[in-house]
């Protein structure tokens, strides 16, 4: 469990951390797609960017059914 830990990263670096570049990518291209590009900034943590990405993947998903 320890040799996961280093090698990926503790839960300390990975809330601090900047999300990764895919990561803007993707979440610019979802907000953009669900019409709500307030969702996109370039100082989101990480896990608040995979938040946002995940909450914009449910709500295309969501619309896409009607």
């Amino acid at each position: 469990m320890r040799a996961a830990a280093v090698k990926y990263g503790g839960v300390q670096e990975r809330v601090c951390a900047q999300m990764s570049r895919v990561q803007a990518l993707r979440l610019k291209s979802l907000a953009e797609e669900a019409y709500q590009p307030g969702q996109y900034a370039n100082d989101l943590t990480f896990d608040e960017a995979a938040r946002r990405i995940d909450a914009l993947k449910a709500e295309i998903e969501l619309a896409d059914q009607f």
